[in-house]
């Protein structure tokens, strides 16, 4: 389809520039101190910008130990590989700590949540996604543990920058003495109410990673941390992240090692960034919030958030489309079809007419368990339902662009061009 030429969108140009689902933003204070580590002659994975981030993003969230890592994927893999460690022992050379393991994973989440599961040579089975908040079902994750009882690691997913259910996840995990590992990648910033007391993500879970990724609230262009309240787990994954080194004058080595350490450049970059956290998250929910005052007229409906118990970082505005404004679609593997009709549209066309006016935005994170690598692995939803959550969100929803260098004027021509695909 033409969407240039077609009269539905009449009148509207495309943007001279891109206007991006989630780009870096930078302020110049990341060159100051990249420019210092390069005067300095302290450019490898030590240095004081590594020391600083380390402290300060500690500080800022509530936890006592961060761990600078070279991406948020790092993280997750040593928080996992350290929880199977606790849980069943040190493992081989030549094996992963949950071998033989089964592990309750959030469904609709990258794949980089999950990964580090398979990296350690556990089992995935997936946990359905609920309405609420797109995230992991407290429902499904109780149904879950009556099917595998002996599972004892739960990997969760905080969806967009919006914190899951946590106290109850919390409380069905501790029910069965499983720990948790918290994949804040997406939601560095967000606030989750817990017993009375407001906290940051990323102390929600006995490991906790975040990811300063180029598309993330605030970035390094890569880079992640491990946040944990033990010095003894944080010692061990700095240790791990430098190839295991012993403390020897020369290599030696009981253990496998990674070269996972952060570099002093790149944590030049996330310390210049520090600053402007809150007023990224000003902006991001600036935009999520005229989105949803542009598209009320429309049978659409913002990706949703527990107003009581939360507070997101509005990383990524998403939509979903009612069931009934649903115009006919179908996705392959890498393809797929749609057709107009008046009233009804679909993500894929809204996708495709945004496209074409250069503004970027994305389908929803397509379901680990409708992934063809994971296709085997376990996928529990609630009893009784009849319904798969995760796979309908995706069906249903896509990612606007978020970008907040977008302007104001920008973000309501990209309102405008989602009205007239209801046409």
């Amino acid at each position: 389809m033409d969407f240039l030429t077609d009269q539905r969108f009449a009148g509207i140009k495309p943007f001279h520039t891109k206007v991006w689902l989630s780009s870096p933003t930078m302020h110049g204070d990341e060159q100051k101190w990249v420019d210092e580590a390069i005067r300095t002659n302290w450019v490898s994975t030590v240095g004081t910008n590594i020391n600083e981030i380390e402290k300060q993003m500690a500080e800022y969230i509530g936890c006592k130990y961060a761990v600078a890592l070279s991406a948020g994927t790092a993280a997750l893999h040593l928080a996992i590989k350290l929880a199977g460690e606790k849980l069943y022992g040190q493992a081989c050379p030549n094996h992963g700590t949950l071998e033989g393991k089964k592990v309750f994973c959030s469904d609709c989440t990258f794949d980089a949540s999950i990964n580090p599961v398979g990296y350690e040579n556990g089992k995935a089975v997936f946990i359905d996604t609920e309405y609420d908040t797109w995230n992991m079902s407290p429902g499904a994750l109780e149904k879950a543990f009556e099917l595998y009882p002996d599972v004892r690691l739960v990997v969760v997913t905080h969806l967009y920058g919006t914190p899951g259910k946590m106290e109850e996840i919390k409380r069905i995990a501790d029910q069965h003495d499983a720990l948790i590992v918290e994949d804040a990648a997406e939601s560095l910033g967000a606030k989750y109410k817990i017993n009375g007391k407001w906290v940051e993500t990323g102390t929600l879970g006995q490991y906790s990673c975040i990811s300063f990724n180029g598309n993330k609230i605030i970035t390094g262009s890569a880079g992640g941390m491990f946040l944990t309240d033990s010095q003894e787990d944080a010692d061990k994954v700095r240790k791990w992240s430098t190839q295991s080194r012993e403390a020897a004058p020369w290599y030696q080595h009981k253990e496998i090692g990674y070269n996972y350490r952060m570099s002093n450049i790149i944590a030049g970059i996330i310390r210049g960034q520090l600053p402007y956290l809150q007023e990224h998250m000003n902006q991001k929910r600036a935009i999520w919030e005229r989105y949803e005052t542009g598209l009320k007229d429309l049978p659409v409906k913002m990706n949703p958030w527990d107003r009581e118990k939360s507070a997101p970082n509005f990383w990524l505005s998403c939509l979903i489309i009612n069931e009934n404004a649903m115009a006919p679609t179908v996705r392959g593997e890498q393809d797929y079809l749609y057709k107009s009709e008046s009233g009804k549209s679909s993500p894929s066309e809204i996708l495709d007419a945004i496209a074409a006016f250069n503004a970027e935005g994305r389908p929803i994170w397509k379901p680990m368990h409708m992934q063809p690598i994971y296709r085997t692995n376990a996928f529990v939803t609630i009893e009784g339902t009849g319904v798969d959550v995760g796979a309908d969100i995706f069906r249903r929803g896509l990612c606007l662009p978020s970008d907040n260098k977008m302007t104001v004027e920008q973000q309501n021509i990209v309102i405008d061009i989602i009205h007239r695909c209801f046409r």
